[in-house]
């Protein structure tokens, strides 16, 4: 019996497939470009196995993985944004170190499973969420090679379970802790450190978001911050207000020439300030446990949401792409949450005996 299935490429580009399985013979397929082609190729195969004189074709070309890693760093990566190739160009590597002589259709979910395993113990131990973007390259390699390449018919990463993440992280600084960890900054013998802590804290910016601003993407008058390039790929618009927008103004007045960045290394003024030792310094003056600078991105969510700011307009300042990330702060805003459910019962029931 002969089928023809209709499919369409990442590209959209539409392909015809075609299989013939008939009793006792082996089921064979063929992809083509026009349908009239899958359709003629199939009526054919089929006669030609019913009546005996069919012949298997010559095996196809195969490619190795490493083919694939190759391939996708040529044509796939070039299109992401600068950081996504360097950690994903790292990915593919330890990928292909642990998979790169194996034919691409032999790896099985079982093959992939057990690397997945390998990289969550000894000697990487990486984390769940690190494993989680490990699996989610290698699942678009596999994409992208069975349905642009046709180097196979499916992908076998979407049959691999991903590991269980633990609940978000939410370290943020009490009132006592910021004006602890405010003043080590402001003590600290390098002058990047307050301004760039003071702006993390209340803007939520993401730490190589901080670092990368150059001072044509502030704009002091509006008090505004424009963002060309975030984590994930979206242009976004930052408010300049308060003690940042202080901080940010006197720090403009001492401003280098020789560099377009507004936080520069001091030796290397093309280069962003290496900011480690001073940080790991003021924490440690401010007398803060288990703090990094990232959880500086916690807090500013935190306020909002203790604030009143709902989860959308957490997302929107954090710049994330769905409201997934920022539930871990729902349950600081349970006041306010609590109070839009009262006026509602109010509302209702007002008129109602």
């Amino acid at each position: 019996m002969a089928t023809i299935q209709r499919r369409v490429t990442q590209t959209g580009q539409v392909r015809y497939r075609a299989q013939v399985r008939i009793k006792n013979q082996p089921w064979v397929s063929a992809t083509f470009r026009k349908r009239s082609d899958a359709t003629k190729w199939a009526r054919e195969t089929e006669s030609a196995q019913i009546t005996g004189a069919y012949a298997p074709p010559s095996a196809p070309l195969r490619y190795r993985f490493s083919d694939a890693v190759d391939r996708y760093r040529r044509e796939v990566l070039p299109t992401k944004s600068a950081d996504e190739q360097k950690r994903q160009l790292f990915q593919l590597r330890r990928w292909r170190d642990l998979l790169g002589g194996i034919f691409v259709d032999d790896i099985t979910p079982g093959a992939i499973a057990r690397v997945r395993d390998q990289l969550m113990g000894d000697p990487w131990r990486l984390a769940p969420a690190t494993v989680v973007r490990y699996l989610a390259v290698l699942s678009h390699l596999y994409t992208v090679a069975s349905s642009e390449w046709e180097w196979l018919e499916t992908n076998p990463v979407r049959r691999v379970r991903r590991p269980k993440l633990p609940r978000g992280r939410v370290r943020f600084l009490e009132k006592d802790e910021l004006s602890a960890l405010l003043s080590a900054c402001q003590q600290s013998g390098h002058l990047c450190l307050y301004p760039v802590v003071v702006l993390a804290v209340s803007t939520g910016m993401r730490h190589g978001e901080i670092l990368g601003l150059c001072w044509q993407d502030i704009d002091l008058i509006r008090h505004r911050i424009t963002l060309e390039q975030t984590k994930n790929g979206d242009r976004r618009s930052v408010p300049l207000v308060g003690r940042a927008r202080v901080a940010i103004g006197e720090h403009a007045r001492v401003r280098r020439i020789d560099t377009p960045l507004v936080f520069p290394s001091r030796r290397k003024p093309r280069v962003p300030a290496d900011l480690r030792k001073p940080w790991a310094k003021a924490v440690e003056t401010a007398g803060l446990v288990d703090f990094r600078f990232h959880d500086l991105r916690h807090t500013c969510a935190s306020y909002l949401a203790m604030s009143g700011a709902t989860l959308a307009e957490i997302s929107e300042v954090l710049g994330h792409k769905t409201l997934a990330m920022v539930k871990r702060y729902a349950h600081l805003s349970d006041s306010h949450t609590a109070k839009v459910v009262e006026r509602m019962n109010g509302t209702m029931f007002d008129s109602v005996s």
